[in-house]
């Protein structure tokens, strides 16, 4: 796969990513599969990857102001 905004290669690497969820929630989710571009830096998730992300910020509680969760392959 190649990069959307410069064209070069998407490798894949397992890294750490913040995500708002409300106003005041932030989830970070740590271990999370995605393709990086070796050349910008630039990610995308795959469909698969993002469905169950979709599906694990949708538990968070918005009371809380920060939740750390492991993404379990």
């Amino acid at each position: 796969m190649t990069c959307h905004v410069c064209g070069g290669e998407m490798r894949p690497i397992v890294t750490d990513l913040p995500f708002k969820v409300s106003r005041k929630t932030i989830v970070i989710l740590k271990e999370l599969p995605v393709l990086q571009c070796e050349r910008c830096s630039e990610y995308v998730l795959e469909d698969r990857v993002l469905e169950r992300v979709d599906v694990m910020l949708g538990k968070v509680d918005e009371d809380v102001e920060l939740k750390v969760l492991k993404f379990a392959a």
